[in-house]
């Protein structure tokens, strides 16, 4: 639906490199990133904001490389929602329809869907300077809908929101996804925000796409260290692979999920490592002794450290830290199914 076919732009310290993507039709995908990996870029290129250096875009098989932003048919709502001030809420909803004259029928009964999928009717009589921030991004989105886009674009939607307001337009944005059906692209650098809505995530870096995937994949099945630091994968272990799965890390041989022979890297979600003072039964799993060397609080969790040859962390629940009775220095016996070991070829720079 939405095809990004090597496309390249240079803006000084920021740019896109030979970037290739392909959004299907009704899917949400989000783009994570680092700030400077190129994501805004992306997005105002896809606008129509700039014109690639190299490379195409197409939409439904219709190349819009050099299509002016208005005539694309494509919507784009930034995190500081650029409503017009002096504009009330429903001429903000209306600014696109009318600027395209359509008919004023037409466009009030527009403004009134739009307005009731996003649940702001009542504030159409309103100016921008009058809401609070969940009730702008709203009017923002509807502005965008009323349009009815091929693509809806969000710029880091949520992120200048309180957190109970995040959540709240989070579960906004999964229902209007699904009452549309509109193909939405969107940039973030929260993790919630990829388990509730995305169908697909690609992860990028100085300007380029190092990894696509469903959510699943990316979090639990990186394919560089670079990833894994990324999305919180802080067992990050060198050693040797062999084909039938099996890794050779220090004095310690890990079963993976698959088999790299050669110089590997082993992502280990901490998350994914049981932890008790007696002995836990293989059932399959791998298992290693070590000792307690750090324990951090961490809000609702808690963070472990065991030193077992090789430093493993290990996040618990507060529940289940409570029941583990565990403090530095103590011995401890961890476990993890080859399932939570995925391993890459190592040589991957290390930086997230």
């Amino acid at each position: 639906m939405l095809t990004i076919d090597s496309v390249s732009k240079s803006l000084g310290e920021f740019s896109l490199s030979n970037v290739s993507l392909s959004v299907e039709d009704g899917e949400y995908f989000i783009v994570l990133g680092p700030t400077g990996a190129g994501k805004t870029i992306l997005l105002e290129t896809i606008a129509g904001v700039y014109t690639p250096d190299a490379g195409r875009i197409l939409l439904n098989g219709r190349d819009i490389t050099d299509v002016p932003a208005r005539e694309r048919n494509i919507g784009m709502v930034y995190q500081d929602y650029m409503l017009f001030p002096h504009l009330t809420v429903e001429a903000n909803i209306g600014f696109g329809l009318k600027s395209h004259r359509a008919d004023p029928a037409f466009i009030r009964g527009k403004i009134q869907e739009s307005a009731d999928l996003l649940n702001i009717s009542h504030l159409l009589h309103r100016y921008p300077g009058t809401l609070s921030g969940g009730e702008q991004q709203r009017a923002a989105i509807a502005r965008a809908l009323v349009m009815e886009p091929e693509a809806l674009l969000l710029d880091e939607p949520l992120s200048a929101l309180d957190v109970k307001t995040r959540e709240s337009l989070r579960a906004e944005l999964a229902r209007i996804h699904e009452a549309t059906g509109t193909t939405i692209v969107h940039i973030t650098h929260n993790f919630e925000e990829v388990f509730d809505l995305a169908d697909r995530v690609a992860i990028m870096r100085g300007g380029d796409v190092v990894q696509v995937g469903t959510p699943e994949e990316i979090f639990r099945r990186p394919n560089s260290d670079f990833v894994a630091g990324f999305v919180g994968v802080e067992n990050l272990l060198r050693g040797t692979g062999s084909a039938d799965g099996t890794v050779a890390v220090g004095d310690l041989r890990i079963c993976a999920e698959n088999g790299i022979p050669g110089p590997v890297s082993v992502a280990i979600r901490p998350e994914e490592i049981l932890l008790s003072k007696a002995p836990l039964p293989e059932n399959g799993r791998n298992v290693v002794f070590g000792r307690v060397e750090s324990v951090r609080p961490n809000g609702g969790l808690v963070r472990v450290s065991v030193d077992a040859g090789v430093l493993f962390k290990v996040t618990l629940t507060r529940q289940g830290f409570e029941e583990a009775g565990v403090a530095p220095g103590d011995a401890v016996h961890l476990a993890f199914r080859p399932s939570a070991a995925h391993v890459y070829p190592s040589g991957e720079e290390e930086e997230a």
